[in-house]
C-alpha cells in the first residue's frame, strides 16, 4: 500500500510542475504574479518548518529587529521566493528582450573580458534572487552557465527542471546517479568559455568549512575555491537580489539585480585547504551585504548556521553531539 501511495504521490506532483510550468505561463503576468502573492501568504499563514527555519534564520541575520517587523520581513521573502517560482515557470517562454529589461548587472566588466577571450569563470552565488533569470541574462551577454543540480523526487520533476534549464542553455551537471560532478566541473572549467555558478551558501556535506557570517558561524561548500585553485579560473562571488522596477522594466513589478566581485585571489599562504577557506570566507563577506540589506532576497529555508547544525545533532543523537548528522544535499 506504501508503494501504492509513494506512486500517486508522484503522479500528483509530477502533473502539477507541468501544469505549472504550461498554466502560468498562459496567464497574464500580473494574474500570475499575484497568484503567487497568494500562495506565499497562504503559506505564511499555515506555517511549517520551512517558515519556521526562514523566520529563525532571518532572526539571526537581523537581530534588530521586533517581532512585528520580523513577521513582516518573513512575509515578504516568501512572496520573493515565491516570485522565483513565478518566473521560473514563466521564463521558457519569454523574448530575449524582456529578459534583458529584467536584468541590471553591475561591475561585469572583469567576466566580459575572460568571455571575449573564451575563458571560464567559477562564481560563487547564494540562495538569493532569481539564480535562473540571471543564468539566462548571462548566456545571452555574457557566457553560458554550468552549475550542479540536486536530483530531486520523483524523477520526472527532476527532468522538467533539467530540461526547463537547458532551454534557456544552461549546463547541468547531476549531483547523484551520474559521473563524479566535481570532475564534470573540472572538464566544464579547463574547457573554457562557460560561467560555472555554484550555489554555496550552505554546506550538507562532511567536506565544507565554517565561515563567519554576520557575526554568526555559518558552513558553507568550498567547491568553487577549490575549483578555482585547480584549474586557474578566476573566481568571483555574485550578489543577486529583487528590487522595485521602474515603469516599463522588470517582471511582475521588480527586476533582478546582479553585482559581481573584483576577483578575489587567496590573502593567506599555505595548502589549498587554507587558501580555499580563505576564498570562501570573502565569497561569505560578499553575499553579506545582500543579506543584511535585501534579506527578503534570501531564500533560506534550510540550516546554515553551525548552531543550528549542532542543535539538530544534538537531537538526533544526544550523547554524541559532535558527530554531524546525515546529510541530505550537498554542493561539490
Amino acid at each position: 500500500m506504501t508503494s501504492v501511495v509513494r506512486r500517486a504521490t508522484d503522479t500528483v506532483s509530477v502533473l502539477g510542475f507541468k501544469l505549472g510550468w504550461s498554466a502560468v505561463r498562459a496567464l497574464p503576468e500580473w494574474a500570475a504574479y499575484a497568484l503567487f502573492d497568494r500562495v506565499a501568504d497562504l503559506a505564511v499563514r499555515r506555517g511549517g518548518k520551512g517558515i519556521e527555519r526562514l523566520r529563525s534564520n532571518y532572526r539571526r541575520v537581523r537581530p534588530e529587529l521586533g517581532e512585528r517587523e520580523l513577521d513582516q520581513l518573513v512575509a515578504a521573502g516568501m512572496r520573493s521566493y515565491m516570485r522565483y517560482y513565478c518566473e521560473a515557470f514563466r521564463l521558457p517562454s519569454l523574448r530575449r528582450e524582456q529578459i534583458d529589461r529584467a536584468v541590471v548587472v553591475q561591475r561585469s566588466e572583469e567576466v566580459a573580458e575572460l568571455s571575449a577571450r573564451g575563458e571560464a569563470a567559477v562564481v560563487f552565488v547564494g540562495h538569493l534572487g532569481n539564480f535562473d533569470l540571471a543564468a539566462a541574462w548571462s548566456a545571452g551577454n555574457l557566457m553560458p552557465v554550468t552549475t550542479v543540480a540536486e536530483r530531486l523526487k520523483p524523477e520526472e520533476v527532476y527532468q522538467e527542471f533539467v530540461a526547463f534549464r537547458r532551454s534557456i542553455d544552461m549546463d547541468i551537471i547531476p549531483l547523484t546517479g551520474g559521473d563524479d560532478p566535481f570532475q564534470g566541473l573540472l572538464t566544464a572549467a579547463r574547457g573554457g568559455g562557460r560561467l560555472i555558478a555554484l550555489a554555496s551558501d550552505r554546506d550538507l556535506t562532511n567536506g565544507g568549512v565554517e565561515v563567519d557570517l554576520l557575526g554568526h558561524r555559518a558552513r558553507m561548500a568550498k567547491g568553487p575555491a577549490v575549483l578555482s585553485l585547480m584549474t586557474g579560473a578566476p573566481l568571483y562571488a555574485a550578489r543577486i537580489w529583487y528590487e522595485p522596477a521602474p515603469r516599463g522594466e522588470g517582471l511582475g513589478g521588480h527586476r533582478t539585480v546582479i553585482e559581481f566581485s573584483d576577483r578575489l585571489v587567496p590573502r593567506v599562504e599555505g595548502p589549498t585547504a587554507a587558501r580555499a577557506a580563505d576564498l570562501i570566507q570573502q565569497c561569505a563577506d560578499h553575499l553579506a551585504v545582500t543579506i543584511r540589506e535585501h534579506t527578503s532576497s534570501w531564500h533560506m529555508l534550510q540550516r546554515v548556521f553551525v548552531d543550528d547544525l549542532d542543535s539538530r545533532a544534538a537531537a538526533e543523537d544526544p550523547v554524541n553531539v559532535s558527530q554531524p548528522a546525515e546529510p541530505t544535499k550537498a554542493t561539490p
